[in-house]
């Protein structure tokens, strides 16, 4: 598979991460295709066992996120959940998962929406009752699927820097 190629397939991944973290857009299953698309113009072990590992995290995601509480997303906005905290707790993810891997991901979620709700609100106590508020009317099912995605990301760069 050319560099294009790849670049490409990282971008559709990209989206997807994003698309998570947005209401009504299919974020895990673009990620999922990313990955099926990468492992049919490449067909290697290491990119089957890639896409065997994303579908097997997925379903296993899904059957979490079904015995979490569903999305409610009035209670979310009603928290205050808006566009900019999903973009801060996106970014904390994510650096969460480049600086402490893999698992830093949940701790740089929750200090994502934890910092936006603080500089928005300005006290500590505030924040921290927001912060369990947008957990509880929904935060744990985004996380949920925002990790799962973070996963197949790592392991999809992992097979494709390794080899």
């Amino acid at each position: 598979m050319g560099a294009w190629e790849l670049l490409l397939v990282g971008s559709v991944i990209l989206l997807g991460l994003g698309g998570v973290l947005v209401p009504g857009v299919p974020g895990s299953w673009l990620v999922w295709s990313a990955v099926l698309w990468w492992a049919l113009k490449d067909p290697e072990p290491i990119a089957w066992t890639v896409l065997v590992g994303a579908t097997g995290a997925l379903l296993l995601s899904q059957v979490v996120r079904w015995a979490l509480p569903p999305r409610r997303l009035r209670e979310m906005r009603a928290s205050g959940a808006d566009f900019r905290m999903a973009a801060y707790a996106g970014t904390g993810a994510l650096l969460g998962f480049v600086v402490l891997p893999v698992v830093g991901a949940i701790p740089g979620c929750l200090a994502g929406v934890y910092l936006c709700e603080r500089l928005r609100l300005g006290r500590h106590g505030e924040a921290r009752a927001a912060l369990r508020s947008v957990m509880r009317s929904g935060g744990w099912s985004i996380l949920t699927e925002l990790f799962t995605c973070l996963l197949i990301a790592g392991a999809w760069v992992g097979a494709v820097l390794g080899g």
